[in-house]
């Protein structure tokens, strides 16, 4: 099923696994992608930023992509941002012809003014195919990019095929409420917000008329549980709930050594063999992997999936 305006929930970010002399982990893969799939998720998004995809050969991305689109009944948006427009067709092409839900582009750091910007998305929706549909990617602060409110809409408005923003600036509560109110004056057609930053203001996002995530934390079962939460109505046990985690959450979001978090408690709780990075990459210290299990024994206490000797021992036990 391709993403529309109308996709909602949870798209988790997914890291690429890589054994200790950076080859593709594909068992790995198959575990990471299990995992996702009896998390309570409503997609995947893999070789984003946090899945280390310009560390990848284009053979290596083809790759990954069948792989886990063999592994996954959910829905998969497939990164495809490259320095040039024919390897982002390219990819593009494989991804849906072996059953992706859509793409997602992230502006070139290049980009500096408003009609720079929205020539490229044209371009690049150009290049694609207009029956590809396509996440329009903001995150200033890692892309240097600054799209404002009326940009996103002229892009939208542009190409019918951007069905989707993955909305990554902060502060950014106020341009998800500027455009939706676009949306209420019939300035801009529907479309679906979800939203990065690990999560971090996710709680506020929904309220602002986000509708859901698409982030790369370690416990995705939490952020699909603060989405349906939020849309029943229950805002105090989503934030009770939110509250419990934001310590690590907090932690895991440390700009330079973030993947590194979340890669390490992705192994500590049996859903991938190791926490390696591709070169250059970043690593724990001692310190560091003690204050994340600091945190993670709090945690505990309030959420048990958070008992991350006891998942990893079951998942030892059973292989």
């Amino acid at each position: 099923m391709p993403i529309t305006s109308e996709t909602s929930g949870v798209y988790a970010i997914a890291p690429t696994p890589f054994h200790a002399d950076g080859a593709v982990d594909f068992a790995s893969i198959d575990s990471m992608v299990d995992f996702y799939g009896a998390s309570g998720i409503d997609g995947l998004t893999i070789l984003g930023i946090m899945g280390e995809a310009p560390k990848l050969e284009g053979s290596e991305a083809e790759a990954i992509v069948k792989r886990i689109l063999s592994r996954t009944k959910l829905p998969v948006i497939v990164g495809v941002s490259a320095p040039g427009f024919a390897p982002m067709r390219s990819l593009a092409r494989v991804s849906m012809e072996n059953g992706a839900a859509g793409v997602m582009i992230a502006p070139p750091p290049s980009l500096r003014t408003d009609d720079q910007i929205v020539g490229y998305f044209r371009q690049a929706a150009e290049a694609i195919g207009a029956d590809v549909p396509f996440v329009l990617q903001d995150y200033p602060l890692t892309l240097s990019v600054v799209m404002t409110p009326a940009v996103i809409r002229r892009i939208v408005t542009d190409n019918p095929n951007c069905v989707m923003l993955k909305h990554e600036d902060w502060p950014g509560l106020e341009k998800i409420s500027a455009l939706r109110s676009f949306q209420k004056d019939g300035s801009l057609r529907p479309l679906s917000i979800l939203c990065g930053n690990g999560g971090l203001f996710l709680d506020f996002e929904m309220e602002r008329g986000a509708d859901g995530a698409m982030t790369g934390y370690a416990f995705p079962e939490m952020l699909a549980d603060l989405v349906r939460l939020t849309k029943s109505g229950k805002r105090d046990e989503a934030q009770d709930l939110f509250d419990a985690h934001l310590p690590y959450l907090r932690y895991e979001h440390q700009l330079g050594i973030g993947l590194a978090v979340r890669k390490y408690v992705m192994m500590r709780r049996g859903i991938i063999a190791g926490d390696a990075q591709r070169k250059p990459g970043s690593t724990l210290s001692a310190q560091a992997k003690a204050d994340v299990e600091y945190l993670l024994a709090r945690l505990a206490r309030i959420d048990p999936r958070a008992a991350l000797e006891r998942a990893y021992a079951s998942k030892q036990a059973s292989g």
